[in-house]
């Protein structure tokens, strides 16, 4: 037999591979998902392709039951019953809300979530051997909503007045903020929002107000409706920080956080794929960042007539240019 030849022979059947080697041969493993965004949205695609890549191609050994609730949060508890109705294998979710409505409805199917404090939430008792039913990864938002602040103040030379977008479900008193923007002799004004259409009137009446800069806190609202808020601020010429570096590539004037993409996109399929493959919750700690990058959207910056000092440029992990 030719080299080549025995080579593509290894390739195709003797070093198949590795992820599919614990995996059920003829059987169909159903994946639950509750998340804000449809699975149509390219940070969900993306979700998809790592569990292909894990050796569960949807289609062929992979079903998939998919609830969008950005634009229904008032079905979040119907949605949860019917996942659990589907007898799927495991459950994907994001946002306290969610984990809340589906620990309410299962105590048994593994529930894989991404929020932002699981153990600070009471969704476990454990982060290291996570108790019950759910496992999932910490994204740790609320840590960098002070830290962002301050970036933003000292992205936006002069800021007397500023303002901060709060999700009234998720986001616990601000006070910190509030005394941070006095220590800056900056006033601010803080808008809780409680449904997506409400986003816009709120930003509206920021910037009427006198609002010269806008914080947004980490909110699964807030990302589902991210195109909406950056249209608008970009309309008004307000700059404004999120959570998630990736916001900041795509168009927002600054992010400050941990990668979104490395914390849904790598570290969720890859702890379903171990639970697909019979490992226990317990068996699979929460994850949590390591990293908090700063990225800076120059051209926004321009866009908006807004001079970022240097000294902060030269504190960014990434500009964009």
């Amino acid at each position: 037999m030719r080299r080549r030849q025995f080579i593509s022979l290894l390739g195709a059947g003797f070093l198949a591979p590795i992820a599919a080697k614990a995996q059920q041969a003829g059987r169909t493993y159903r994946l639950g998902v509750l998340l804000p965004l449809t699975q149509h949205a390219p940070i969900n695609v993306a979700f998809l392709d790592e569990l292909r890549r894990g050796g569960f191609i949807e289609g062929q050994n992979l079903g998939v039951e998919w609830r969008a609730f950005a634009e229904h949060f008032d079905r979040m508890s119907l949605y949860a019953a019917e996942l659990v109705k589907a007898r799927v294998d495991v459950i994907a979710t994001a946002t306290d809300e969610a984990i809340r409505a589906l620990q309410q409805v299962t105590k048994t199917i593994p529930i894989v979530a991404i929020t932002d404090d699981m153990l600070g939430s009471g969704f476990v008792n454990s982060v290291a051997r996570p108790d019950g039913n759910t496992t999932g990864v910490n994204i740790l938002g609320r840590e960098g909503n002070g830290k962002r602040q301050d970036i933003l103040i000292e992205a936006v030379p002069g800021l007397r007045r500023m303002a901060v977008l709060a999700d009234v479900t998720t986001d616990p008193p601000l006070d910190a903020l509030q005394e941070g923007a006095r220590a800056h002799n900056i006033e601010l004004s803080i808008y809780r929002i409680a449904r997506g259409d409400e986003i816009a009137a709120a930003i509206d009446n920021a910037k009427t107000s006198g609002a010269a800069a806008l914080n947004v806190t980490s909110s699964g609202l807030f990302y589902a409706h991210r195109q909406l808020i950056r249209d608008r601020v970009a309309t008004l010429h307000l700059p404004a920080i999120f959570p998630w570096p990736e916001e900041a590539e795509e168009g927002g004037f600054a992010a400050y956080g941990p990668s979104l993409n490395q914390l849904f996109v790598e570290m969720m399929p890859q702890q379903i794929t171990k639970l697909f493959r019979g490992a226990k919750v317990a068996d699979i700690p929460i994850e949590q960042p390591t990293k908090f990058k700063l990225v800076i959207n120059l051209k926004t910056a321009m866009a908006m007539s807004v001079t970022v000092p240097p000294a902060l440029l030269l504190r960014a992990d990434k500009l964009i240019e």
